[in-house]
């Protein structure tokens, strides 16, 4: 497919600042903030680029391929659309906008319960080639309904989520109302106002909302009863008992995100589980655990040949990319990075964005002489 670069942004950093510029305050912290101190937001960026890879220049070499199969599929780069909740906030319609980007580009985008689209919408914008994450519900009922839905719409990949056993302290967002649910106080108010786009956009799209979960929503509920709801519907911590009973349900692929220790990967792998994705969930849930290219490094020696280990949280570009599949991850997701880009350009962040990494990733490669991803490993330093 063709690159559609906007060569004025030709970093994530420039997509930062852009999207920066262009939403209100409160829906740029959202986005851009951790949980307690940023420690482990700021740590998962900088120990994954304290990797170094050697190049290899005089060598026989073709031009690099991507491709990079997973679960039976054959994806077009190493990297997918990690799964981020209240997309709508930040720019109107972006799951629609970044699930229609991955399509085009042949890679994985992954749907959160709690963003702004519904599964049936993004799985007719895809083709059912979306991975749909799952909070846990508390009610049985709702869950099976939800993972029919998900099944239904061909999802073939199931996420499940080991660390949101309680929600991240993240003092940016309450300061801003924007816990759960988001309030719009009069400062959050100006602060849209000061941004005249994405007001527009957001009134003619009209308010985001928990699309997923409409139809388990009694009607009509003020911003207090939506709070209770949402704490009454999701019980965040997993157990062997769940998750054996979610393996039962789901016929498709089942992935373990958020799995940081032995401990978890172990448990992972004697549930049946078929992979795993080494993650703090940004930054956001936890300020004092260690880095997840860390985790990485000790969970791949044990289990690479066991089962599928993935990574997400601190990847930022295509460098970083190289630098984690280097590592021995064998896929990677990115979320904050494809939101900067839809936030900075709308209908066209996703497609900039994923050819934005391409880009970098197979200049990477290049320096490297690797003509396949796998070769990577053989660079590490």
């Amino acid at each position: 497919m063709k690159q559609e670069m906007n060569y004025k942004y030709p970093s994530v950093d420039d997509l930062r600042l852009r999207a920066k510029a262009k939403i209100p305050k409160f829906a740029f912290e959202y986005l851009d903030g951790g949980c307690n101190d940023d420690v482990n937001l700021k740590k998962n960026t900088e120990r994954i680029r304290a990797v170094e890879l050697k190049p290899k220049y005089l060598v026989d070499y073709k031009a690099p391929s991507l491709k990079t199969e997973l679960f039976g599929h054959t994806y077009d780069a190493p990297f997918g659309i990690s799964p981020v909740g209240l997309q709508g906030l930040m720019w109107p319609k972006s799951p629609e906008i970044l699930a229609k980007a991955a399509f085009d580009h042949n890679i994985p985008f992954v749907l959160s319960t709690v963003t702004t689209s519904s599964i049936e919408r993004i799985a007719e914008i895809t083709q059912g080639k979306a991975w749909f994450q799952l909070y846990h519900p508390a009610e049985e009922s709702v869950t099976k309904d939800i993972l029919k839905r998900a099944e239904t719409a061909g999802c073939p990949v199931l996420v499940i989520l080991a660390d949101v056993p309680s929600f991240g302290y993240r003092p940016r967002d309450i300061r801003n109302g924007l816990s759960m649910p988001p309030k719009m106080t009069l400062t959050n108010i100006i602060n849209a106002m000061k941004r005249p786009h994405w007001s527009l956009q957001t009134l003619i799209n009209g308010q985001p909302s928990f699309e997923i979960l409409k139809p388990y929503m009694p009607k009509n509920l003020n911003l207090s009863q939506l709070a209770k709801f949402m704490d009454a519907t999701f019980s965040g911590r997993l157990n062997e008992e769940k998750i054996k009973k979610i393996r039962d349900l789901w016929k498709g692929k089942l992935v373990l995100k958020g799995a940081e220790s032995i401990h978890d990967v172990e448990k992972a792998y004697q549930l049946g589980i078929d992979g795993v994705i080494v993650s703090n969930h940004g930054g956001r849930q936890v300020d004092v655990g260690q880095a997840t290219i860390d985790s990485l490094n000790t969970i791949v020696p044990q289990y690479k040949d066991k089962i599928k280990v993935m990574m997400d949280s601190g990847i930022r570009g295509g460098a970083d990319v190289a630098r984690v599949m280097a590592s021995g991850a064998e896929f990677s997701f990115t979320g904050r990075t494809f939101m900067y880009g839809v936030s900075a350009l709308g209908k066209k962040g996703g497609d900039h964005t994923i050819a934005m990494l391409k880009t970098q990733l197979t200049q990477v490669m290049e320096q490297m002489s690797c003509a396949e991803v796998k070769d990577l490993t053989k660079n590490i330093i």
